[in-house]
């Protein structure tokens, strides 16, 4: 099956959006891979694809619990077979999670980085067949990025003590030109296929406006879904927030 089927079969879209068709391209020919793309253009489709159609487990390494969990839902409802494993598990569930994986049960399994150096966690990895390892939020490796996790040092020695190195993909919506050479040295990527297609979201935009009646503004967001007010003090920007949302 090929990936537009997939696209098609499991996500329902037609088409890929800018620069994920590459970086799947990349990740299924065998290639470490960069992606730096803005939040809403499609990340998660660019790991999520290659890891339903290679063969084993894909690992997604994330920071964000509830990220886990909304994803790993997603998923599930498009019928998808996928998992987490993270601190909101009981050590028995955990246990069932990597069991099931082990005997082929998931395709794509969500992991905190503070699970990388568990021994329970790293004798699963040494008897599963891992293809694709996905860092999201990479920046976080980054002392330089602004969301720096010592966690994500354990990544390139949990990778190296994998009984066969899998390809490892990277993916941020922020990223300098620093904080990305942090990710390609400190990941220890190979030869990595970088595909940056900016940081813009089009349909966001800022505007300041000062009205001449007071409520004026509020009248012409509502309905839109803006709910987010700004004003010299928050007791001023209190008012009319719960206008608009009520």
């Amino acid at each position: 099956m090929s990936g537009q089927a997939v696209l098609k079969q499991y996500f329902g879209y037609d088409g890929f959006r800018e620069g994920q068709e590459r970086l799947i391209d990349g990740i299924l020919s065998g290639q470490d891979v960069l992606g730096v793309m803005p939040t809403g253009a499609g990340k998660s489709l660019c790991y999520q694809i290659p890891g339903l159609m290679l063969p084993g487990i894909s690992l997604v390494i994330s920071p964000l619990v509830s990220l886990m969990k909304d994803q790993v839902m997603a998923l599930v409802k498009n019928g998808v077979k996928a998992a987490f494993v993270n601190s909101s598990l009981t050590p028995g569930q955990i246990q069932t999670v990597m069991r099931r994986a082990r005997e082929g049960w998931y395709k794509i399994v969500y992991i905190a980085p503070e699970r990388l150096n568990s021994p329970d966690f790293l004798d699963f990895a040494a008897k599963s067949e891992i293809s694709l390892v996905t860092v999201d939020e990479a920046h976080c490796v980054s002392q330089w990025g602004h969301d720096f996790r010592t966690s994500y040092l354990e990544i390139t020695p949990f990778i190296e003590s994998l009984p066969k190195r899998p390809v490892l993909a990277a993916f941020t919506a922020t990223a300098t030109a620093q904080v990305r050479e942090d990710i390609l040295n400190l990941l220890a990527l190979e030869d990595p296929f970088v595909q940056v297609t900016g940081f813009d979201r089009k349909n966001l935009y800022f505007s300041v406006k000062r009205p001449e009646k007071r409520w004026s503004i509020c009248w012409g967001c509502y309905g839109t879904g803006l709910t987010k007010a700004s004003s010299s003090t928050a007791r001023r920007a209190r008012t009319p927030t719960r206008f608009v949302r009520s």
